[in-house]
């Protein structure tokens, strides 16, 4: 008898279809679309007897039942692998699956371009008073352009926190901008960091000199929270705070307090606690933060190339292959073990 094709899941989110087609025309995979609001039985039916399970890597998207906890392992013995749809994986718990033997992949770099663009694009509509301009002139008369002036890039110094593959993207866009880029990053060594286009330095030291701080580190137990009232006093008088890294790193109302004080001049923010934030959070309220919905990564290029990637990916480890982005890789021999007998 032939052996039945591995089963692959996931939601109903919007995905690029380039996702879907290289899986349905992979011998060796069923693809499987899971309704949002189908009946909790019926997307458990497709869960339990799947081997893979595609994830949005966004937790505002993906209510809980459906984001990658113990409980729902518990539930799925066939699963060997979780694939989220970007670099981040805050719908995952990954303790969890290596203790399950599941495998989580991610996508890392796959919009990495994207994500360095728009935080540069932060910068320049922050310093250069964008929004602000455009709201004069939509709402307002009997104002000079010098009422607007704002700053250039050149010749500042950008500090960037982690330079994995989209801070080393956002330091050489810096450095196109003639801007002198320091960052730092614990997991890299001094040399590395070098190598990626930055002068390593500590964290306080960055704080203190840059006169904007751009986040690109990942989500964790060390992260979550570092930027508080305490971060943001040591930054530069006048320095720019920008992140498209993850609601929850910086502290929001921390960051109010730095803004509304005037020792911060202007923030540019992609992430928030909540996704979207509510029309009353009051950083949406001032006039020198560019706030954007999460969307660094979400050009029609960065989809693209992402669900491109985990597609390949997945039929690669069906194939028996080695995945190419393994965030977890003490769970691989027994995932391995459940992917090929």
């Amino acid at each position: 008898m032939a052996e039945q094709p591995a089963r692959v899941v996931r939601l109903d989110l919007w995905i690029d279809p380039v996702f879907d087609r290289i899986l349905r025309e992979a011998p060796g995979l069923a693809l499987a679309v899971m309704k949002l609001n189908a009946p909790r039985s019926e997307n458990m039916d497709l869960l339990r007897g799947a081997r893979f399970y595609h994830i949005s890597a966004a937790k505002d998207e993906v209510p809980l039942q459906w984001q990658v906890t113990r409980d729902l392992l518990d539930q799925c013995p066939d699963l060997a692998c979780v694939s989220t749809s970007g670099a981040g994986y805050d719908t995952v718990d990954v303790a969890a699956c290596t203790d399950a033997g599941v495998l989580v992949v991610n996508q890392a770099g796959g919009n990495a371009n994207s994500v360095a663009e728009h935080a540069l694009g932060l910068m320049l509509a922050v310093s250069r008073r964008v929004l602000e301009s455009a709201s004069r002139l939509r709402n307002d008369c009997g104002f000079s352009r010098e009422d607007l002036m704002g700053h250039e890039l050149s010749d500042k110094t950008l500090g960037l926190v982690g330079l994995g593959h989209i801070g080393q993207r956002a330091a050489q866009l810096g450095a196109a901008f003639n801007m002198h880029v320091v960052a730092h990053d614990p997991y890299l060594k001094p040399d590395e960091i070098t190598a990626r286009g930055a002068q390593p330095v500590s964290l306080e030291e960055l704080l203190a000199a840059s006169d904007f701080v751009s986040l690109h580190c990942p989500l964790t137990s060390e992260t979550r929270g570092m930027f508080d009232a305490l971060a943001f006093a040591r930054m530069k008088q006048g320095a720019i705070f920008i992140t498209t890294a993850r609601g929850g790193i910086h502290q929001e109302a921390a960051l109010y307090d730095a803004l509304l004080a005037g020792h911060l001049a202007g923030a540019g923010l992609d992430v928030w606690d909540v996704e979207p934030p509510a029309r009353e959070n009051p950083l949406l309220a001032l006039s020198n933060v560019v706030p954007t919905f999460h969307t660094a990564g979400v050009t029609h290029e960065a989809r693209r190339n992402v669900a491109r990637m985990a597609a390949e990916q997945l039929v690669a480890l069906a194939e028996g292959r080695q995945a190419a982005r393994v965030v977890n890789p003490l769970a691989w021999q027994r995932a391995a073990q459940r992917l090929h007998g």
